[in-house]
């Protein structure tokens, strides 16, 4: 199996060749050091999920266009395993559970968030929506200005391409995270 980096690698510059884009330009459209991308697309460093949503943006593609997954007909994903990715504004650690097939753009995501800092986003995609299911814990979230309280078993669906936030209001919050693109 190929490392999360290199897959990471491979991806950013697919997409980046696909959307005809320089080094240079897809840096300044994701707001992002030239080097730090150049580093990226070599398989070395460690990004963090505001990169790789930055880039993702910035290419126009869902999240999960940035790592190479083989097709398979099931998956199991035991809880506490799988492919995971952190954050640098808060304690949120997001892992990956079902990519994007090709035709579809959906990614489904197991969250587990600590109180602390607050995840932001600037915004997916037009028209990405992001449905989220809390399994435990309690979790503030939503677009700025609009964010609700979640508890154990609730849904809220909310438009992903506003600014939008994560905040965990209790210890070892979990969700299950839906992003939707059109």
């Amino acid at each position: 199996m190929t490392n999360p980096n290199q897959m990471i690698a491979a991806a950013i510059q697919r997409e980046r060749n696909r959307a005809g884009l320089s080094l240079s330009a897809l840096a300044a459209a994701a707001g992002i050091a030239k080097s730090t991308l150049s580093q990226l697309e070599n398989g070395a460093g460690n990004p963090s999920v505001e990169t790789l949503w930055a880039i993702a943006s910035a290419l126009g593609v869902p999240f999960s266009f940035l790592f190479e997954t083989q097709s398979q007909p099931t998956t199991l994903i035991r809880a506490g395993k799988g492919e995971t990715i952190g954050s640098d504004q808060s304690d949120f650690i997001a892992t990956l559970l079902a990519p994007c097939p090709p035709n579809v753009r959906r990614d489904v995501y197991r969250v587990v968030l600590q109180p602390g800092e607050t995840r932001s986003s600037p915004g997916h995609p037009l028209g990405t929506l992001e449905h989220v299911i809390l399994c435990a814990g309690a979790l503030r979230t939503g677009p700025q200005g609009q964010e609700v309280d979640l508890h154990p078993g609730d849904y809220f669906s909310f438009p992903g391409d506003q600014p939008h936030s994560y905040q965990a209001l209790a210890s070892d919050t979990l969700a299950v995270l839906v992003m939707q693109a059109p």
